[in-house]
């Protein structure tokens, strides 16, 4: 009874320390961007012109076209017509079909 216990007050233990460091008492005085300066006038054309500049790039790729078939040259366009005729017999097999004997 008391070995149980003593188990699970190590389990809970382990459990609310790595709680402990996820949550961080107490609360680190970390900045995530909020007290960031506006961009400057300069910071702002230069951003603009940077935007210009991968537009008129991106306005210079080429519209895609129709999907490319590299092995369009050869296959045949139609598919061969299946003929009707019975196949010949496979070379080898087992069991050939026996003609029915029809004596009563």
């Amino acid at each position: 009874m008391l070995r149980k216990l003593i188990q699970a007050g190590a389990v809970l233990a382990l459990l609310t320390g790595t709680a402990y460091a996820q949550t961080g008492f107490p609360m680190p005085s970390m900045s995530l961007g909020g007290d960031k300066p506006p961009p400057t006038p300069e910071q702002v054309e230069r951003q603009k012109a940077i935007d210009n500049a991968y537009n008129n790039a991106t306005k210079k790729i080429p519209d895609k076209q129709g999907a490319a078939d590299p092995w369009g040259t050869v296959r045949p366009s139609q598919p061969p017509a299946k003929s009707t005729a019975n196949p010949p017999p496979a070379k080898g097999n087992p069991n050939p079909p026996q003609a029915k004997n029809n004596n009563p």
